[in-house]
C-alpha cells in the first residue's frame, strides 16, 4: 500500500488561507504539515511546526531535521510573506522550487519592475522614492498620468493615480501617513510608475517543472482607471476571443521563463491595450481573499486542491460547464463604525446569485480605499454568460445598505 504524500505548508501566523489548504489536503489524502511562526501555530496533526520568526536559518534547519526523519514531497507558501522561506526550504531539501529572480519579482513590486527591465520584458518607466526623499527626481523619470503605490502593502491599498506633480506630492504624503500608521518594519519606499491603460484581467495558473497550466482567466468588467484601485468584480470565462486568450498565455509564459518561475501556484494581474499585454504584477501564490472560490465553481475543485494536487503530481478532473461565474468584493461605501447591514436577504434572492457573505460585524471600523481594508464581504454569482454574472452581482450589491455611525475620538484626561 502506497503511503500518503507529505506536504509542508509554510504559512504566516493566523493566515486566512490555511484552513482551505487543510480541507483540500484531507480530500486528497495528503499528509499536510503546517509550519508557521507565532506563539500558537496552527497544527493539523502531531507534526505541526512552530518556526523561529527571528531566524530564517534556524527555521530552515528545523524543517531539515524533521524532513530527515520523514521526507516531504513538496513545500508550499500560502502568502507573499512566506515565499522566500518556502523557497529556502525547498532548496535545502532538494524539492522543486522557483528561481531567486522569481522570488524577488513575487515579493517586491520594485524588484518585479527591475527584473522586467533586466530581462528585456515590457515595463513602464518607474522610480522608487525612498523614505524622506523628495519627488523632484521622480517627476523627471516618469510621465503623467502615473501611479504611486507603497512597496509594503497589498490588496491595492495605497495605490493612487496622479495626473500632475501636485497630485503626486499629495499621494506621497498620504501613502507615507498610511505606512507610519501601520507601524511596518523596513523602509517606507514608494514605487511610482507610468499608468498602464487598457482592460484589466487576472490569471490563476500552476507551474510544474516549468510547464504552465492556466486554471482560470478573470475579466474585471468595472473600469480600473483610478484615482484609487479598489478591486470590485471578477468574472470568468472572460468576454474575449480565442486570439486574446492565447496572447495572454503566450505573454505569461514569456514572463515565467524570463523571471525563473518554475513551480507551484502563479497569480498574475495584467492589462490589455492596443499595444499588447502589460503585467501589473506576478506572484507565486494564489489569488487573495475568497475570490478563489470561483475556481471551485468553474472547475469543480477548489483552488487549494489544484495547488496541492500539482505539488504531488496528481491530476485533477476538471468539470465542464458552459456557465459563467463572478465574485464581487463588496466595496466600503464610506468611513464609519458599522451598525448593521440591511438588505442581505433581498440580495440573496437576486436571480443568478449563489451566495452573499458579509464578514463585517457591528462595531467594526470601515475605511474606504486607498487606506481601506479588509473588504466587508463577498457576493458570488452563476449565470449563462459573463455579462449576466456581472449584472447579477451589481443588482445584489444595490440591495445592500451599510448603516454606519461616525467614529468619535475619545480623549482620556
Amino acid at each position: 500500500m502506497l503511503s500518503q504524500p507529505r506536504v509542508l505548508l509554510v504559512a504566516p501566523d493566523r493566515s486566512y488561507r490555511t484552513g482551505a489548504y487543510i480541507a483540500a489536503a484531507a480530500g486528497l489524502g495528503i499528509d499536510l504539515t503546517v509550519a508557521s511562526w507565532g506563539r500558537h501555530p496552527l497544527t493539523v496533526n502531531a507534526n505541526g511546526v512552530r518556526l523561529d520568526a527571528g531566524s530564517v536559518d534556524n527555521a530552515i534547519a528545523k524543517i531539515q531535521k524533521i524532513a530527515a526523519q520523514n521526507p516531504f514531497s513538496a513545500a508550499i507558501a500560502t502568502d507573499d510573506a512566506t515565499v522566500p522561506l518556502a523557497r529556502g526550504i525547498c532548496e535545502r531539501l532538494g524539492l522543486p522550487a522557483n528561481g531567486p529572480r522569481a522570488v524577488r519579482a513575487s515579493t517586491d513590486k520594485a524588484g518585479f519592475r527591475t527584473a522586467c527591465v533586466e530581462q528585456g520584458l515590457p515595463s513602464p518607466a518607474f522610480h522608487v522614492i525612498r523614505a524622506a526623499e523628495s519627488v523632484d527626481e521622480c517627476c523627471q523619470r516618469v510621465s503623467f498620468p502615473c501611479v504611486a503605490k507603497p512597496l509594503s502593502l497589498s490588496a491595492s491599498r495605497g495605490v493612487i493615480r496622479c495626473e500632475s506633480r501636485g497630485e503626486l506630492l499629495g499621494a506621497v504624503v498620504r501613502i507615507r501617513q498610511m505606512l507610519s500608521a501601520e507601524s511596518l518594519d523596513g523602509e517606507h519606499a514608494i514605487l511610482v510608475e507610468e499608468y498602464l491603460s487598457g482592460d484589466e484581467y487576472s490569471v490563476e495558473a500552476l507551474l510544474h517543472d516549468g510547464q504552465l497550466e492556466v486554471i482560470a482567466i478573470f475579466e474585471k468588467p468595472e473600469p480600473m482607471t483610478g484615482p484609487f484601485f479598489e478591486e470590485t468584480i471578477y468574472v470568468t470565462p472572460p468576454r474575449v476571443d480565442a486570439r486574446t486568450l492565447r496572447s495572454i498565455e503566450v505573454a505569461l509564459m514569456e514572463m515565467v521563463v524570463a523571471l525563473e518561475f518554475r513551480e507551484g501556484p502563479l497569480h498574475a494581474e495584467l492589462r490589455i491595450s492596443n499595444t499588447g499585454v502589460s503585467f501589473i504584477e506576478v506572484a507565486s501564490r494564489t489569488i487573495g481573499g475568497r475570490c478563489g472560490k470561483v475556481v471551485e465553481f468553474l472547475t469543480g475543485a477548489s483552488l487549494e486542491t489544484w495547488v496541492l494536487a500539482n505539488a504531488v503530481r496528481r491530476p485533477v478532473q476538471r468539470r465542464d460547464t458552459a456557465d459563467a461565474f463572478g465574485v464581487m468584493m463588496i466595496p466600503v461605501p464610506k468611513a464609519g463604525v458599522l451598525r448593521r447591514v440591511e438588505g442581505i436577504s433581498n440580495a440573496r434572492r437576486v436571480k443568478g446569485i449563489v451566495s452573499v457573505e458579509v464578514d463585517a460585524r457591528e462595531g467594526q471600523k470601515l475605511t474606504p480605499w486607498p487606506e481601506g481594508g479588509p473588504y466587508p464581504g463577498f457576493i458570488f454569482s452563476r449565470c449563462g454568460n459573463a455579462a449576466e454574472a456581472a449584472a447579477a452581482l451589481r443588482a445584489a450589491h444595490d440591495e445592500l445598505a451599510f448603516v454606519t455611525a461616525p467614529e468619535l475620538a475619545v480623549k482620556i484626561a
